[in-house]
């Protein structure tokens, strides 16, 4: 070979590698394209795949009951009337009545007329509602707050006794009781309590149940108020039903005041001595009387 040519004969070889170096390079970089492009598909069809499985699955988990705490006046009522020998003075059929009202209705407003040994099992069934208990025994109140200081209680002061039931049954006859005004601290009749504490007045109540003040004796108040009342609050309110429950009434002014204040035809059901009446708002645009 001529030495002279042997330079230009390296160079072209030099170049003739490195051109076929580049080839390999861009051959190499078009099959990784050509990889990764492969890989994504494969990818976004299993992705296709498993969506519907998974969204399957997160559907079942979210359709599946939750685990939630049991409420605390639930707690609490299970708690006393388990490790109590003391039970409610209604007996279970009577209880019904007004559970399977609270059961529809609740949470709702609850007025009750007296405080006693049923007054937590009352707040537990009226859950997320509220609750409130008129007593006319201060003595009583304080008892029973330090046993059940969640209870929420009034005391109230009765002016009549039991020996005034008759005359009083007559007084409520007169116009001025019958008579449907918006407040019953208002009304004229003799019937109406005016000594309630302002929450009565301030809350529309879904559900009255009577079962104080105390009647078993001449010398109590008697529950004729107390039934009167509760009939025009339930008259009174904007518009649709009061529930209104009146335990005794196999005692003569439970049975005479429940049948002439809230009405025989307004009675929905009798268990044993308590009485479930459903009394419609009178203030709703119908005219009505003041029984049907």
């Amino acid at each position: 070979m001529n030495i002279r040519k042997a330079p230009h004969l390296l160079a072209m070889k030099a170049k003739a590698q490195k051109y076929f170096n580049l080839k390999l390079l861009l051959l190499g970089f078009s099959l990784l394209l050509i990889f990764f492009f492969i890989v994504k598909s494969n990818t976004s069809t299993q992705n296709q795949q498993i969506q519907p499985i998974i969204q399957e699955h997160l559907s079942t988990i979210s359709n599946q009951p939750s685990c939630t705490k049991i409420p605390p006046s639930l707690a609490r009522t299970i708690i006393h009337y388990t490790t109590s020998n003391i039970t409610p003075q209604q007996t279970q059929k009577e209880i019904s009545v007004t559970a399977q009202v609270l059961e529809r209705k609740s949470p709702c407003n609850f007025l009750v007329f007296g405080l006693g040994h049923d007054s937590l099992m009352w707040t537990a069934l009226n859950h997320g509602g509220r609750t409130v208990f008129l007593e006319e025994d201060s003595s009583w109140i304080a008892t029973i707050r330090e046993i059940h200081p969640s209870l929420e209680s009034y005391h109230v002061v009765y002016n009549t006794k039991v020996t005034d039931a008759d005359e009083l049954l007559e007084l409520g006859k007169l116009p001025e009781c019958t008579e449907v005004v918006g407040d019953t601290r208002s009304s004229k009749c003799q019937l109406a309590l005016k000594g309630l504490p302002s929450v009565f007045h301030e809350v529309e109540w879904d559900l009255i149940m009577v079962d104080a003040p105390t009647g078993w004796i001449p010398e109590a108040p008697g529950r004729m108020g107390a039934i009167y009342t509760a009939g025009m609050v339930a008259r009174g309110r904007r518009e649709g039903e009061t529930d209104v429950f009146v335990h005794d009434v196999d005692r003569p002014v439970e049975d005479r005041f429940s049948k002439e204040f809230l009405c025989e035809g307004y009675l929905k059901e009798q268990e044993g001595r308590i009485r479930h009446f459903t009394i419609p708002s009178h203030k709703s645009g119908i005219d009505r009387p003041f029984c049907p």
